[in-house]
């Protein structure tokens, strides 16, 4: 009787769940699926031909070279610092902690064009390390090396983020059965605690990617957008669409579109093996003990 009460409590009326729903797909649709379908409409508005020679000019493939090199630089150091963060944070307990955790949460505080904006200040000509840059002749802001570090910056908690909780959750009783069978530090992490959060990494390593691949803001601040140099594939189709290149601009864009589509699909698989395993594991664990 009491769990029929409660249901009857928890069922909301068929309208307004008609009506949810109604707001949420539409929500969806507009926001989402609309200016999807508009970036692709516009890219071949010209047909096939003006799609195929708009990403084949030579800015554009240096764009897209460019951008996929950014990403393939800042990626392993991603995944060395983001490794090494969550396994000291989740499994050992030390001074100035909570300091490391709040410089791993303090990209997603700042905005990028202020990131930008510091490396500028630092690494400028008028910043603090400008003038000895200068007379060495090291270039680092309005060129590649600085693209790279801001895009280090805003990209780099994505992993740890990722690993900080999943680690915790695992504990670190099978860490401490390896080292007393006799393994190292090394036979401890590839045997025991990699294949453990490998889901995890890679989850991180895909939202990571995606960041690096868009971002926008820091990466214009320091790039100086000399064509066919500095120009990522965002900001590229920034200038292109300023010159009312439109087709370019959307053909690029396509490009980004692309890329985020198929880190969604990857991103939900990894989910769904995620989940998977979990479910295993639950299955495996004997059930508890109740007296």
């Amino acid at each position: 009787m009491s769990g029929t009460i409660v249901r009857r409590a928890n069922a909301e009326p068929r309208w307004l769940r008609v009506t949810l729903t109604v707001l949420g797909l539409g929500f969806l649709f507009f926001f989402l699926a609309l200016p999807l379908v508009a970036v692709f409409a516009e890219a071949f508005a010209g047909g096939w031909g003006a799609y195929r020679e708009a990403l084949s000019h030579p800015e554009a493939l240096s764009a897209i070279g460019l951008t996929i090199f950014i990403a393939v630089v800042v990626l392993p150091f991603n995944i060395a610092v983001g490794v090494a963060a969550a396994w000291a944070i989740a499994k050992f307990d030390f001074r100035g902690k909570s300091l490391l955790i709040t410089l791993i949460d303090l990209p997603f505080a700042v905005s990028p064009v202020v990131v930008g904006l510091v490396f500028l200040l630092i690494f400028g000509a008028q910043g603090v390390f400008g003038p000895w840059l200068a007379a060495h002749d090291i270039k680092i802001v309005f060129a590649l090396p600085g693209m790279i570090i801001v895009t280090l910056f805003i990209t780099f908690p994505f992993v740890a983020r990722e690993l900080i909780p999943l680690m915790q959750a695992q504990g670190k009783d099978e860490e401490e059965a390896a080292v007393s069978l006799g393994a190292s530090g090394w036979q401890m992490f590839f045997r025991v605690t990699l294949p453990n959060i490998k889901w995890g990494l890679l989850y991180g390593v895909i939202l990571a990617n995606a960041r690096a691949m868009g971002e926008f803001g820091a990466v214009s601040v320091v790039s100086g957008h000399i064509r066919g140099e500095t120009n990522t594939l965002p900001l590229y189709v920034e200038i292109i669409y300023n010159e009312y290149n439109a087709v370019g601009a959307f053909a690029a864009a396509s490009v980004l579109a692309l890329l985020a589509l198929v880190t969604l699909v990857a991103k939900t698989l990894v989910e769904w093996k995620m989940r998977q395993e979990t479910e295993m594991l639950e299955t495996a664990l004997p059930p508890e003990k109740t007296e």
